[in-house]
């Protein structure tokens, strides 16, 4: 049975390759099966629709943060908006579109209808966060007031704002759900690279083309980026194909909200691979939290300008660019979980190195590339370990339960490390040495869980354990 270039086959008991003399190679995910056609096709659909996606993320989030200093919001309320919300909303949504997307069997499939629903509010949430100006003094003239109209433009910015950010973590919590259905895993490290290549082709584009426009022509910006989504997203929801899956597990009757959160939690923790496997991720991830979030500051200090300051950025997203796809194509050959390791070491070893030999404004230069670029690296390479060590029949649950710890850890280190550099007089080069520290423990962390990884079959056999659902509290 031969399949349109442009779609997968419905076979599972297609092999990952064409044995027969002549037969076309084929690659396979569970149910789905692709010709090099269908798979080039797969790949331009999905970059396609992350490149949309990566506009979206980079893009909104630095205009909203320009017009609220424009429209003088206070620091509280910035950081309410920017921080508190979005952390808040993550937690409560998160863990239940992920368990609900993976019980999800429609015919359109389980991950698409979580992406394309969600579609038209994103949309219109940015198109709002454009007019929200003309909107705010619109909305201020029933009141009878005559003053600064700021602070309705404020309101009218987080209305939108808050129902932008419900839905755009709705497609956070299941858009890697749709890729570790959809792209077989003997590619799923060079996927991995291009989208990688799409991001931050959308952050240099945005940040080079865009965002000086922002105070003078936010509006035309929103409604740009907000079409672009719009489109890309659609076409990527319309086109891609899911396969067929094993039908969920029964519902538990007469389930309250508290046993859900308990059986949420069992589930993720039950066996020991999938603690550690948090843990190690949700550590190795943070370990460039310090050095990113006072970047700027630890610049200022060494007498570098923003001028400066972005050249060195244009330098590691090119760098970034470059290996993206070598880093994944090196992830399909010796598995994610042997590069991104590998990644973490050299990061870990070369921001402890930095500590010590920052001493002016060039070396600094020199080491925050080579954080930013190393960082990306095992971005690059880590978001390939999650399909190949969560299991595939819940994948949203436990990415998602990396992901919350992952915030939590997050907002517990920031404000410890803010009152660290205030005790040490601002010395933002501790930063280096922390993320060090916290890289060099990861790998530590790392090292065991790579064993459990072996135990269970290691590279060659390896097969996510497949969780037992708690049916009681």
């Amino acid at each position: 049975m031969s399949a349109h270039p442009s779609l997968p086959e419905k076979n599972p008991a297609s092999p990952p390759e064409a044995s027969q003399p002549g037969a076309k190679k084929t690659w396979s995910n569970g149910s789905l099966t692709y010709t090099l056609g269908g798979l080039l096709v797969l790949m331009l659909l999905l970059l396609g629709g992350d490149f949309a996606w990566s506009m979206r993320e980079r893009s909104v989030q630095p205009l909203f943060q320009i017009l609220l200093r424009k429209f003088e919001a206070s620091d509280f309320l910035t950081s309410l908006l920017i921080g508190s919300i979005p952390a808040c909303i993550t937690i409560l949504v998160w863990p239940v579109v992920s368990v609900w997307s993976d019980r999800t069997r429609t015919r359109w499939g389980r991950r698409i209808p979580f992406l394309f629903f969600p579609t038209p509010f994103i949309f219109g949430a940015m198109v709002g966060l454009g007019y929200a100006p003309e909107i705010g003094v619109w909305v201020q003239k029933p009141v009878g007031s005559t003053g600064n109209p700021n602070p309705y433009i404020l309101g009218v910015f987080g209305f939108f704002w808050v129902v932008f950010e419900v839905f755009a973590l709705v497609t956070n919590s299941v858009f890697y759900g749709l890729v570790n259905d959809t792209v077989p895993r003997a590619m799923i490290g060079r996927f991995f690279g291009l989208f990688r290549m799409a991001s931050l082709g959308a952050g240099v584009y945005f940040n080079f083309s865009l965002i000086g426009y922002a105070e003078t022509h936010a509006k035309e910006v929103f409604l740009g980026i907000a079409a672009l989504y719009l489109v890309g997203f659609t076409v990527m929801c319309v086109f891609v194909k899911e396969g067929t899956y094993p039908p969920p597990p029964p519902a538990v009757e007469n389930d309250n909200l508290i046993a859900k959160v308990g059986r949420y939690f069992r589930e993720c923790t039950q066996h020991r691979f999938y603690t550690y496997a948090f843990i190690t991720l949700a550590v190795a991830n943070l370990a460039n939290m310090p050095i990113n979030l006072f970047a700027i500051y630890t610049s200022k200090s060494y007498g570098i300008d923003t001028a400066q300051y972005g050249k060195f950025l244009a330098i590691s997203y090119v760098c970034s660019f470059t290996l993206s796809f070598p880093l994944g194509w090196l992830s399909d050959r010796f598995h994610p979980m042997r590069t991104a390791s590998a990644c973490l070491a050299v990061y870990a070893l070369a921001m402890t190195a930095g500590f010590f030999m920052v001493h002016d404004a060039a070396a600094f230069g020199v080491f925050f590339i080579i954080h930013t670029v190393l960082a990306g690296c095992f971005a690059t390479t880590s978001m390939a370990v999650y399909p190949m060590v969560f299991p595939k029949s819940q994948f949203s649950q436990f990415y998602s339960a990396y992901s919350l710890l992952n915030h939590f850890m997050v907002f517990g280190a920031a404000p410890i490390l803010g009152l660290v550099l205030k005790f040490t007089d601002s010395w933002y080069l501790l930063t280096f040495l922390i993320s060090g520290v916290l890289g060099l423990i990861s790998i530590g962390l790392w090292i065991y869980w790579y064993g459990l990884f072996n135990a269970l079959g290691g590279v060659k056999n390896f097969v996510p354990p497949e969780p037992k659902v708690v049916e009681k509290a």
